[in-house]
């Protein structure tokens, strides 16, 4: 099936197959670049034409370390700040809710384990990873706060979360490839090589910011092509580096606070939890800001962009 809209730009009958739905696309009349909309008639939404530039847009660097702090002063940015510190406050107290069911009969003991914790904490983590591609891509095109919290209701909210976390599974799968196929030739080859590994799973952790933009702003999962991803890097690599060492830097972060996590919020004082908790909610600063410097990565140098 298709999607027929008139271009909001020239009124030029515009007709997309249905799996696109939600996608950036452009008119083949007028060469307006526009989102294609959920129905047959419906006005798409209207992007600002890219404008071709021989040279990256400067002041990058400007506006990762100093304009990015207006976020958090500015009165419209509230409701998405208080949006992530619910869920990172969600995360945090639930993370240890997980349970066992035991069934005991008189020839057998059956237990089920019931993981309620970890399925809510990795909910928690999509709708931040959802929240973080809306930034993302309001930040590309030149909006300076953060976007408005608009779930949808009830199924269109599920919908957003499975599909969140099956992006972040195909991204995750495709960086790490490299690295699955080296460690299936080595332990064929009877090579042990963690030198390697861990050079390939860097790569592919350094990679990763780049991976997010095309996806969170082509918002289409075949953007994730070898020359897509590296040559902006290449061609852009010291604003890249910034790009990737703040993202870096969140995802050391988060990993080092859950390996330092306890057995249970039972078993901590109440300093603990509460010094724990203000250090989580610390931890999106720079999250926030790393998704935003993402997001001026394509503002800046989207001329380095094939796509």
């Amino acid at each position: 099936m298709t999607i027929q809209f008139n271009c909001p730009n020239c009124d030029a009958l515009v007709a997309f197959a249905d799996k696109y739905r939600g996608k950036r696309a452009r008119c083949s009349t007028c060469g307006q670049i526009l989102i294609i909309p959920s129905r047959d008639g419906k006005t798409p939404k209207k992007i600002k034409p890219q404008i071709e530039k021989a040279e990256p847009l400067p002041g990058f660097y400007h506006a990762v370390f100093l304009d990015s702090w207006k976020i958090f002063l500015t009165r419209t940015n509230v409701t998405g700040l208080i949006f992530v510190a619910l869920l990172v406050c969600f995360k945090f107290f639930v993370r240890h809710m997980n349970y066992t069911v035991v069934i005991s009969g008189e020839a057998i003991t059956l237990q089920f384990p019931v993981p309620f914790g970890s399925v809510m904490t990795i909910t928690a983590w999509a709708c931040l990873f959802w929240y973080y591609m809306q930034f993302i891509y309001s930040t590309a095109f030149d909006t300076e706060q953060l976007p408005e919290v608009h779930l949808g209701g009830f199924y269109r909210f599920i919908w957003n979360i499975l599909k969140t976390i099956y992006t972040l599974f195909i991204v995750l799968l495709v960086l790490g490839l490299p690295c699955i196929i080296a460690l299936l030739i080595t332990k064929k080859m009877g090579i042990s090589s963690p030198v390697l590994l861990w050079a390939l799973m860097l790569g592919g952790l350094f990679v990763f910011p780049a991976a997010m933009l095309n996806v969170a702003v082509g918002k289409d999962l075949t953007l994730l092509r070898p020359d897509y991803l590296l040559i902006p890097v290449f061609r852009a690599f010291k604003p890249y580096l910034v790009v990737a060492a703040l993202l870096i830097t969140f995802g050391v972060l988060v990993l080092e606070m859950q390996t330092k996590q306890f057995a249970g919020l039972a078993k901590e004082t109440f300093l603990s939890t509460t010094g724990k908790l203000i250090l989580n909610l610390a931890l999106q600063v720079i999250a926030i800001i790393a998704m935003r410097s993402i997001g001026l990565f394509y503002r800046h140098y989207s001329c380095h962009l094939k796509w």
